[in-house]
């Protein structure tokens, strides 16, 4: 659980119509969708809430959970959450004690790529791209000296005149 938490960058919050809405409009990626559907679905989820960095899932009992792109926090110490079948290892919380997270199943050692599985492409190798033409060196221009005037010691200018020839 590596990312920041806090209020809304600016100090405004929206509810969402539906945790699809909030998923998508908070980018999380596909893979962790249907994790997050049953992990809300077994803790009793009342609305969801935009706050910025994360999705405020409030409870109709408990403390609110906290939806971001790879964690869900606001577990309890003694609380036991049942998804696919087995009990999720909760982790302690760095940012919100006393509370604990668990991690999404796209940051989990052996979990296939976003990119890959979002795209349905397979693991065939790609073409070669073209090399590209080498970039035209770029010269500095040339300095001239055009010589300090024997009056004022200013440089004069190309057409070997100072300030104080005027």
């Amino acid at each position: 659980m590596n990312e920041a938490q806090g209020p809304t960058p600016a100090g405004t919050s929206r509810p969402y119509r539906s945790l699809a809405d909030a998923l998508r409009a908070h980018r999380i990626p596909d893979e962790n969708h249907e994790f997050i559907v049953a992990v809300t679905g077994a803790v009793g989820i009342s609305s969801y809430i935009d706050r910025g960095r994360y999705i405020e899932a409030l409870r109709r009992d408990g403390a609110a959970l906290h939806i971001g792109r790879t964690y869900t926090n606001g577990f309890s110490e003694d609380e036991q959450v049942l998804v696919f079948g087995r009990v999720l290892p909760l982790l302690p919380s760095e940012g919100r004690a006393p509370y604990y997270y668990v991690n999404h199943p796209s940051v989990l050692p052996g979990a296939p790529s976003a990119a890959r599985t979002s795209t349905g492409r397979s693991s065939a190798p790609r073409a070669a791209k073209p090399k590209a033409e080498p970039r035209a060196i770029k010269t500095k221009p040339i300095e001239r000296d055009y010589g300090t005037c024997d009056v004022c010691f200013m440089v004069k200018n190309a057409a070997g005149r100072c300030g104080c020839d005027d």
